[in-house]
């Protein structure tokens, strides 16, 4: 199975209430679908996580003044993909942006095909 069947396996398994290991790296089958996830509100998102450390999704939602289940959603994308976590205290869930750095190549491990690594 490639990366990408793979990441969707772990999408539907996280939908489940299941755990999964969480990945070093994504690969996307194509620049669209990259950024199509990594674009500029999803950027802001990760930036308030990192620099303002909000307790809970819907404190993360006013901050980037964007509508909670929206992102909602998208934090659950990410958190899919392993780019943040949700640490849980018991009333919410605070979005956590584990890494130092965040590297997005639009070049694969093997440039020859169309996949992309974030």
């Amino acid at each position: 199975m490639d990366a990408y069947g793979e990441g969707l396996e772990a999408i539907q398994a996280l939908k489940r209430g299941e755990s999964i290991t969480q990945p070093t790296a994504v690969t996307f089958p194509n620049v669209k679908m990259l950024g199509e996830t990594f674009n500029e509100r999803t950027y802001a998102l990760l930036e308030a996580i990192r620099d303002d450390a909000p307790a809970s999704i819907r404190e993360t939602a006013r901050i980037v003044d964007r509508d909670k289940k929206n992102v909602h959603q998208k934090l659950t994308t990410l958190e899919a993909l392993g780019v943040i976590r949700f640490e849980d205290d018991g009333h919410s869930k605070q979005p956590v942006f584990p890494y130092d750095d965040l590297v997005i190549s639009p070049f694969g491990p093997d440039s020859s095909n169309s996949a992309v690594t974030a």
